[in-house]
């Protein structure tokens, strides 16, 4: 099952970076036509109670009134609105969604979501909540899994998820990134490799290989939430890295046949993408969906 957010459509000032028309774009790819034997759904949205078990209640009350001051805003890079903050909750509930689809026939993906800068009391980095961490301890929370593995292949460092998670033996974080990318101070999260400028296919591929072996070895999850960036591609405008689209295609198969080999559900989030080009971007998600629909199918 594929889940979208595209229905919630979240107003920009003209030329604002955040890229939402990829989420468009992809939608809009991925219908035609959907991969054999998948179904596109609409999110729901994640409940008050869900968010609470990631977010602070305080955070949550500012973040619903629009009690944001400047810092906030900056630190988020979006302005806010009440369209931003129900985009957010259809967001992570649409991981949700995705991760039960995931439990029930292996494989679920979400269309957006991978949100992984949104701490528990702040925003940042165009990250409201924390969709992966809500999803981990709402399955959690429900008897449903007990072990989880956040595993982040986005080019930046997954901090909100390593902050909310800190000191939590039953949720492992895995990130692969840029060490010179932003955020420019990091949070450790349980397993970190952090590649040069200019990494290439053969490095990143390697080292993901590595540290997605030792993120099994070291937290066999029940469920993996899988972070696909698009933003290591070589010409993304934040990539700093020379992945190509080949490279990031065998970066969506090793973990994916890794998760089907393991029998680990697995819900697979979009996160960054920022290309130059946006059909670069959407190329790579569309890729990463097509991926997994075909691993699906081959089970």
């Amino acid at each position: 099952d594929i889940y979208t957010t595209d229905h919630c459509p979240l107003p920009l000032p003209p030329g604002h970076r955040f890229p939402g028309e990829k989420y468009r774009l992809l939608r809009e790819r991925v219908q035609a036509p959907l991969p054999p034997n998948a179904t596109l759904f609409q999110s729901i949205p994640a409940t008050t109670e869900q968010l609470l078990l990631a977010h602070d209640p305080a955070y949550l009350a500012r973040m619903e009134s629009g009690d944001l001051d400047r810092g906030d805003i900056l630190r988020l890079g979006l302005p806010w609105s009440r369209e931003l903050v129900t985009r957010s909750k259809h967001s992570t509930g649409a991981t949700l969604q995705a991760a039960r689809s995931a439990l029930r026939d292996g494989i679920g993906v979400h269309l957006a979501g991978g949100t992984h800068h949104a701490f528990a009391d702040r925003a940042e980095g165009f990250c409201v909540f924390n969709d992966a961490v809500v999803t981990a301890r709402t399955l959690q929370a429900e008897g449903i899994v007990k072990q989880v593995a956040i595993m982040d292949a986005d080019v930046h460092q997954g901090n909100g998820t390593a902050s909310i998670t800190a000191g939590d033996s039953s949720i492992f974080t895995f990130s692969i990134h840029g060490r010179k990318n932003f955020p420019f101070v990091k949070v450790p999260s349980d397993l970190d490799l952090a590649l040069p400028d200019r990494t290439d296919d053969m490095l990143f591929l390697e080292a993901w290989k590595h540290g997605v072996a030792r993120a099994f070895h070291l937290s066999k999850p029940d469920i993996v939430i899988y972070l696909a960036g698009a933003d290591p591609h070589e010409q993304d405008r934040f990539s700093r890295w020379s992945v190509t689209k080949n490279g990031l295609a065998d970066r969506d198969g090793w973990i994916l046949r890794e998760c089907r080999d393991r029998s680990v559900p697995v819900v697979v989030t979009m996160a960054g993408g920022y290309g130059k080009n946006v059909h670069d971007t959407v190329d790579i998600h569309t890729q990463t969906v097509h991926i997994a629909a075909e691993l699906a199918s081959s089970k």
